[in-house]
């Protein structure tokens, strides 16, 4: 081995007892010792801090469930059926645990499993289980996307070559049929299991939420259980069996302490806050600013500022931000009066099924207030298996016959459905005003009605000019039914009497969390953009504008950024209008802008696309460019996906396979994105 000069000159000389080597192998071990001890007290104290904070909270968290053996629970408790969700606003959820409920009438007693929870490579062992049968609830999200906790089942399916022979499964999708991607999960679990040598029970159910999902899932439901009896020569037992799924619990003495008030998960969570912030703990944030953006007219948009600062929350242009909204407190007082029931009552509902993972239907205990202003959904239309069970607590008989003709499958019953609750727009309220003579037991009706969901809006800044605050657009909803009722959105009407002043001795705050999208500018900041967003849909494009114009103020090249924004009127609802003039004027932005209304024919953003070809053609075919959309799905974007196939086709010389081809590259590519609702 060659030596050094230096190294070796110092070999010449007296070597001491310990060379540098064995000291610093010492120094390493006493090190490592030293952070072993560290590590071992620390994760004592955070058993015991675990151990103190789950026994204080009784709601059932992933955490909370060690065994995910679902075949063992099934086994122990003697069931055949188990009913796999993938939700992501809770729908999913319920409509498996309708099916689940309804299994003991065929003598298959069922148990909901949530996939995230359970080894999904336990399916194979299905068949051990005599007359056993997985249904599958799934939920298409976003473009094409499973829902968060069905990913790794989907990814696991995937890339499987698991032999399922012998497993009887059925599969319903829920989906929107205005997306692109319609029930794309729940048509790829169900073909995928059937390569792999499963038996399907029954055909594969769609529902579209932009029709009636209700319907849809009663039409293949009607359907299916007459199927599953076939298939394992089994009878219903006749009767319609009302199971209770909760039992009350009512605290007349329990300490203040103990009682959830509206956190999502933990106790006390809003009030001693700890990172990191996600959809179970979501971060209080203080609203900075709240400010409107309508320039006159009846209609209002707000942009909102919620400060992060310190909360060591990240987010990236494009992303969605979740905001935990309550219910109008005079929506919750009403049905405590209709009820003749004391809001304050502190109850618990524990699930009568000692083996499912879910204890309880929200946080418990807290008060019936609580429950019906944070936790439970009072404001949507009650599907038919709420209206079939308040049957029993109507005593007038022309009343009870209306409820049993709307819970009913038959034809006449539908349209009466479709007609007095979806037509006419009733919630819970609505109905407990309309037919006087129901009174259901509200520890039941909170059994019974779906959970409050998170409310999404796209982020409409820039992390890289604002990274301690995230800004929404947002349209304050209310409209009349036709009852003569007005309705109100449950987060815009709630945050609109969230407006920050200088008097104020505490800010106003909101529960929140970001989403992640894939919603994103491209990573060279050279490559040109369309962008195209009517009305609130120009929210997260005001973000990739900001990050745009800090690119270039940095000196960096930065391509075309060109945007279709589309409103009623100049003078009314061009919101950002000064914003946006300014980027022009920087030459940091091309703005197309229609007016709808500000002359005799109406003019649309889809008109100036049309208008437009040659430069659209220049950034999407010529030059790599993106694009981006975002706004309405069941139209707006429909047209531009259109339009974008006759630009590819006229100016790329394409036949219209080729076109559509080109454009599904484009979309694989990520160069052609869709941020759009329904």
């Amino acid at each position: 081995m060659e030596v050094e000069p230096e190294v070796a000159a110092e070999q010449l000389k007296e070597e001491p007892m310990f060379g540098v080597l064995d000291i610093t192998l010492l120094l390493v071990l006493l090190g490592l010792g030293g952070w072993w001890l560290l590590k071992s007290r620390r994760q004592a104290e955070d058993t015991s801090s675990t151990t103190k904070s789950y026994s204080i909270q009784p709601t059932n968290l992933g955490t909370q469930s060690t065994d995910s053996s679902f075949i063992k629970k099934l086994k122990s408790s003697g069931r055949s059926l188990v009913v796999f969700y993938g939700s992501q606003t809770g729908t999913a959820e319920e409509f498996a645990g309708r099916l689940a409920k309804e299994g003991i009438r065929y003598r298959l007693k069922g148990m909901v499993a949530d996939p995230e929870e359970c080894d999904m490579e336990e399916l194979t062992n299905l068949k051990d289980i005599n007359n056993s049968l997985a249904v599958f609830c799934l939920a298409t999200y976003g473009e094409g996307d499973p829902t968060d906790n069905a990913m790794e089942f989907y990814e696991w399916l995937q890339n499987s070559d698991t032999d399922f022979s012998g497993l009887n499964y059925s599969v319903f999708g829920l989906g929107n049929k205005t997306y692109e991607h319609y029930n794309e999960v729940a048509k790829y679990v169900d073909k995928r299991l059937e390569e792999l040598g499963a038996s399907r029970v029954f055909e594969l159910g769609l529902g579209d939420d932009d029709a009636n999902i209700e319907d849809d899932f009663i039409t293949w439901k009607d359907k299916f259980w007459p199927a599953v009896c076939e298939h394992f020569g089994i009878e219903a037992t006749g009767e319609d069996v009302s199971v209770r799924q909760y039992r009350l619990t009512e605290h007349p003495e329990v300490a203040a302490d103990r009682i959830y008030t509206g956190e999502v998960a933990r106790l006390h969570s809003l009030r001693n806050q700890r990172a990191p912030f996600d959809a179970k703990n979501p971060f209080l944030a203080p609203i900075k600013v709240n400010r409107e953006l309508h320039k006159c007219g009846d209609r209002s948009c707000m942009h909102i500022e919620f400060d992060i600062e310190g909360s060591k929350m990240r987010y990236d242009t494009g992303d969605h931000l979740a905001v935990y909204p309550i219910n109008n407190e005079e929506l919750v007082n009403k049905i405590g009066e209709l009820l003749g029931v004391d809001l304050d009552t502190v109850i618990t509902l524990t699930n009568t099924d000692e083996d499912s993972s879910k204890k309880h239907p929200f946080p418990c205990p807290c008060s019936y207030r609580t429950a019906l202003t944070h936790y439970l959904d009072i404001t949507s239309n009650p599907r038919t298996h709420i209206i079939k069970e308040l049957i029993d607590y109507t005593k007038d008989p022309q009343e009870q016959e209306k409820l049993r003709t709307m819970a009913s499958t038959s034809p006449e019953g539908k349209q009466l459905y479709n007609q007095w609750v979806i037509q006419d727009n009733r919630n819970i309220v609505h109905i407990l005003e309309d037919l006087k003579s129901c009174k259901p037991a509200l520890d039941h009706l909170c059994e019974l009605l779906p959970r409050l969901q998170a409310r999404y809006y796209s982020i409409s800044s820039s992390p890289k000019v604002y990274p301690t605050t995230v800004h929404i657009t947002a349209v304050l909803v209310e409209y009349d039914t036709p009852t003569g009722r007005t309705n109100k959105g449950v987060a815009t009407s709630w945050l609109a009497k969230k407006n920050p002043s200088k008097t104020d001795s505490l800010p106003l705050t909101a529960p929140i969390y970001i989403r992640r999208s894939q919603f994103r500018l491209p990573t060279r900041p050279q490559t040109p953009i369309i962008m195209i967003g009517p009305g609130t849909g120009l929210a997260p494009f005001r973000g990739f504008i900001q990050e745009r114009d800090q690119l270039k103020e940095e000196g960096k090249p930065v391509g075309d950024t060109i945007l279709y924004f589309g409103c009623r009127k100049k003078a009314e609802d061009f919101i950002y209008e000064e914003e946006l003039n300014e980027y022009v004027k920087k030459d940091v932005l091309t703005m197309h802008v229609a007016f709808s209304r500000d002359q005799g024919h109406k003019v649309y953003v889809t008109h100036l696309l049309d208008k437009n070809m040659d430069e659209i053609w220049k950034v999407i075919g010529e030059n790599n460019g993106h694009l981006y959309v975002c706004g309405d799905a069941r139209n707006m974007a429909r047209d531009v996906h259109n339009i974008v196939l006759k630009v590819v086709q006229t100016k790329g010389s394409m036949t219209e396979s080729q076109a559509l081809a080109y454009v599904k590259k484009m979309e694989a590519q990520k160069r052609y994105s869709a941020d759009v609702w329904s």
